[in-house]
């Protein structure tokens, strides 16, 4: 791998930034105190830091040469609502609150990316570093983006990038066209009568009801999306009773669908309706539901694709980076960016889990898992690529 020597220098500084971050974690839009850690940073190293965009956001800005080309780099800040299950040294000193998604590292890499490019300048135009808030979630990106950052901080292209438990350290994965899917959910309220278990003739069954309407979404996907759209329908959740003997008057319903298109995400919802407007009439009860899009699909541009992989060839080599990663059915606020401004959004690998040599918990080191920490060995591998994206994308000879 060709690591930036500097960024090798600079490297266990920021993993100990990682580390206090990872201890201290603080919830979507709390990020009080990781905001003004970074801030401070990046004031310290020169460049023009602006606080307070979309809530806790921060965004830095750095210049060099006389373009005026500009580009944005982006880093997540928050943490996850989960009990840590590790007892490393630097696990979270905050009961309920996690970095078990890699925020932290994600900051470390852009923060270790800033330094060098702060002291080095091979570049030719305008760099933007943001630290967004609230990407568990909240739609940090949307309210960023609400919130003027792209009219404040005009770019020509956007950059993300997140660790990914399962591919080796070393190696990248991108792919052009859709990365992630998008997330939304429902609720579906039944409404039916109450009535003695002993008599269920005196009711109407609202977990009767909640049964098969369950198993009718089920044909949704089975029998109505595309079958060659990807499409995901889950019901997580089913409510319904308090008591042995008793038939509940309300049942609910509660789920996710995940798509990559938008025309598949209609077609879903449209027919999920259809079955919540007829299916419980049939046993004289009644529903409604709320589908709430949330992120919408994270769909990386061809162009930008095709150049990230060419930086990552350089520094790891053409074996070292998947162009074809599959998709997954998680979800990104990243989308939000990449429905205003080309751009793409990577995964770099967060290995196995054998970085973990003490003191982490009995579960897989996998996103979302109290047993989770982010690979440090990341931090100079991932600036050398923010890094040399900036120099590759913003030299003198490249008007992309």
């Amino acid at each position: 791998m060709r690591i930036l020597p500097r960024i090798v220098e600079i490297a266990p500084q920021l993993c100990a930034v990682r580390r206090d971050i990872h201890a201290h974690p603080e919830l979507a839009y709390e990020e009080h105190r990781t905001a003004t850690l970074v801030a401070e940073l990046l004031e310290s190293w020169g460049l023009a830091v602006t606080r307070g965009i979309g809530g806790t956001g921060v965004v830095a800005t750095l210049a060099a040469g006389t373009s005026q080309r500009a580009i944005a780099l982006r880093a997540d800040l928050d943490a996850l609502p989960l009990q840590e299950h590790n007892h490393f040294p630097h696990r979270s000193t905050h009961d309920g609150k996690m970095h078990a998604c890699g925020h932290d590292g994600h900051t470390a890499m852009l923060l270790a990316a800033a330094r060098y490019l702060s002291e080095s300048r091979q570049f030719d135009g305008r760099v933007h570093f943001i630290f967004q808030p609230a990407e568990e979630g909240g739609a940090g990106a949307k309210a960023m983006i609400d919130d003027g950052l792209f009219e404040r901080f005009d770019c020509e292209a956007v950059f993300g990038m997140h660790n990914w438990p399962g591919v080796p350290v070393g190696s990248f994965a991108l792919r052009p066209g859709p990365m992630m899917a998008s997330s939304n959910e429902f609720t579906i309220r039944i409404e039916g009568k109450g009535a003695h278990a002993a008599m269920p003739h005196l009711g109407v069954d609202t977990v009767m009801v909640a049964v098969h309407l369950a198993q009718a979404l089920q044909g949704v996907i089975a029998r109505e999306r595309n079958p060659l759209e990807p499409s995901v329908l889950s019901i997580t959740q089913i409510h319904a009773g308090d008591a042995y003997n008793v038939i509940p008057n309300e049942a609910m319903l509660r789920g996710t669908v995940r798509t990559f298109g938008t025309p598949e995400l209609d077609r879903i919802e449209t027919a999920m309706q259809r079955l919540v407007d007829g299916l419980p009439p049939a046993f004289n009860a009644s529903a409604s539901m709320k589908f709430l899009r949330n992120y919408p699909a994270t769909v990386n541009h061809p162009a930008e694709t095709e150049f990230c992989a060419g930086v990552m060839t350089e520094i790891v080599g053409a074996a070292g980076v998947i162009r074809d990663r599959e998709p997954t059915m998680g979800a990104e606020d990243f989308s939000y960016y990449l429905m205003e401004k080309p751009g793409c959004y990577v995964f770099i690998g967060n290995g196995e889990g054998d970085h973990r040599d003490s003191g982490h918990g009995l579960g897989p080191c996998t996103l979302h898992n109290p047993s989770y920490d982010f690979n440090d060995e990341l931090i100079p591998l991932g600036a050398t690529y923010w890094a040399r994206l900036v120099e590759c994308r913003l030299s003198a000879g490249n008007s992309a």
